[in-house]
């Protein structure tokens, strides 16, 4: 997600109370339920649940398929069942589900600012954030854990606590974290009506034409792939939401521009979605498109260079540069400020040296 202030998760999951701690012989356990889209196209069910569950192989479905572990409408099915709209999936396992509880791991972090109430962490790209479904550990909230373990007032299981907003895996930059339920509730609401200011720096591929511009467009999953989010017209699907970006431009290279991206809102996948729909989509963006050359000549040499280019920053190029808002206890407007992390630095240097038709490779 480009920045979202504590994403919702999409997979529904049974809670009807008291769940055992040792589970009785036989018994089982709703550990995800996905209701199909009413767009989706006929699609082989393992590959369906690869792509709504991100970090869990098609193999490992086609075991939990074999062994009827995978329901469609209350019945089991094989792997090559083919999914349609409206049909209810669940994946049922002979143990209650993880809750993937939060254990402190001794793991770097750039502190960029703390005091007593909040944690600004300038993150690095591929760290995830939260621990979820294939990412259960080293991720950004068990640093957290661990860098806070002697505050007594810090529970990282404490949904009211901690973080404010998230960003993406591969996304670098500021994160704000709350260290008491009072900073939580003072800065979520701050995020909610909007009144945080943050930018984005993004290498985009194409010549960005207009200096500045707006990019207003509601936001929902793609039908054809849960794992992507597509620009959609509310009034065909009343889940889409309001989403919009401004951006401005910061420098141009012979078939990319570095932009500034500022949220109004914040959404999951937001710039990387708005940018795509104008026709930019991010530099090395693999879930979008953008690790090939969309723009240039077709000679072997540049696309030796755009390959080069992917080496030197091995995810989409995307940064969250600042983040302003109100101290949660004494009300002064503060604002960070953070430097482009070395991979993204590179990339540009790389790009300030290409001159058409005179591949400099260093």
């Amino acid at each position: 997600m480009d920045s979202d202030y504590i994403q919702e998760i999409e997979e529904e999951t049974d809670d009807e109370g008291f769940v055992p701690s040792v589970p009785a012989p036989g018994e089982k356990f709703v550990h995800h339920r996905f209701v199909v889209d009413k767009g989706q196209t006929p699609l082989r069910i393992d590959k369906y649940l690869a792509n709504c569950m991100s970090g869990t192989s098609r193999h490992r479905i086609q075991n939990a398929a074999e062994a009827e572990m995978v329901l469609v409408n209350g019945q089991p099915v094989k792997s090559n069942y083919k999914v349609k709209p409206g049909d209810t999936i669940a994946i049922v396992l002979d143990y209650p589900k993880n809750d993937f509880s939060i254990t402190p791991q001794e793991i770097p972090l750039n502190v960029v600012y703390e005091d007593s109430d909040i944690l600004l962490i300038n993150k690095q790209p591929g760290m995830v954030v939260h621990p979820g479904f294939g990412n259960f550990d080293h991720t950004l909230l068990n640093a957290v854990a661990w860098y806070l373990r002697d505050d007594p007032h810090f529970d990282a299981n404490n949904p009211r606590i901690g973080l404010v907003h998230r960003i993406d895996k591969d996304t670098s930059g500021l994160i704000l974290v709350a260290k008491n339920e009072f900073a939580k509730a003072n800065l979520g609401l701050q995020f909610y009506y909007k009144t945080t200011e943050r930018t984005y720096n993004a290498l985009v591929w194409g010549t960005v034409k207009e200096e500045r511009g707006t990019i207003s467009g509601a936001l929902a999953r793609d039908p054809r792939d849960r794992m992507l989010f597509a620009v959609t017209d509310p009034a065909e699907n009343p889940l889409a939401k309001h989403a919009v970006t401004h951006y401005h431009v910061l420098e141009r290279f012979a078939y990319c521009t570095l932009v500034e991206c500022k949220l109004e809102t914040g959404r999951t996948h937001q710039i990387r979605v708005h940018m795509k729909y104008i026709g930019h989509t991010l530099f090395n963006d693999e879930r979008y498109g953008g690790n090939e050359p969309l723009k240039g000549v077709p000679t072997a040499k540049y696309r030796q260079f755009v390959a080069n280019c992917f080496d030197l920053c091995p995810r989409q190029a995307l940064h969250a540069k600042t983040l302003g808002f109100k101290h949660p206890r004494t009300g002064e407007w503060m604002q960070f400020d953070s430097e482009l992390p070395a991979d993204m630095q590179a990339l540009l240097d790389k790009w300030r040296k290409y001159v058409p038709g005179n591949i400099i490779d260093d």
